[in-house]
């Protein structure tokens, strides 16, 4: 897995990074969507991703470092896939600490200000499967990451759904793998 991060000085980056994918998946070697994904995208020299579950497999978040990661960039990718129309744990926890009062919100806090957050999900479901009720199942699946993006003042991008991933068809994935790609391009136009 040549395109994970290792835990490394994040101070040795002089440069912005323009995009910022925080990778959460418990099992990535079962995961032949998401590791398309990031195969797809980890030539990109303005990518960085970080995989909480290889960095942090005990669940020790080291704050710091992701707080200067997450300084660092200009786009915020969370990418993962649903987890009973949720997230996965390490990543909530990685939210839950990062995101501080007093860094990421509340009087003065200015870290995440003006930034932009993608949500990019996969599932195992296909669109239809996700309808609930009368509402439309992404929009309601996707407030609670919405929400935090506006109460730490970010932009909010229309997320990136890969439907499918157990049963869809090989060209169906490589068309919505290759969305991705051209969001991630295309992303200061959303």
């Amino acid at each position: 897995m040549g395109w994970v991060l290792s835990l490394i000085d994040l101070t040795d980056i002089l440069e912005v990074i323009l995009i910022l994918i925080i990778y959460a998946h418990p099992y990535p070697e079962k995961s032949l969507v998401n590791q398309a994904m990031l195969e797809r995208v980890s030539g990109n020299p303005d990518i960085v991703i970080r995989s909480l579950y290889d960095l942090y497999p005990d669940f020790n978040i080291d704050v710091e470092a992701e707080q200067r990661a997450v300084d660092q960039a200009q786009l915020l990718v969370l990418q993962h896939p649903m987890y009973w129309y949720s997230s996965p744990p390490l990543l909530k926890l990685w939210i839950d600490k990062v995101f501080t009062h007093g860094w990421a919100y509340g009087k003065g806090s200015v870290a995440l200000k003006d930034k932009s957050l993608l949500w990019a999900v996969t599932t195992g479901g296909e669109h239809d499967h996700f309808q609930i009720g009368d509402h439309p199942g992404f929009s309601v699946l996707a407030q609670p990451l919405h929400a935090t993006a506006i109460y730490c003042n970010m932009r909010w991008l229309n997320p990136v759904v890969v439907h499918g991933a157990y049963a869809a068809a090989p060209d169906s994935l490589h068309s919505q793998i290759e969305h991705y790609y051209a969001r991630l391009a295309s992303w200061k136009e959303d």
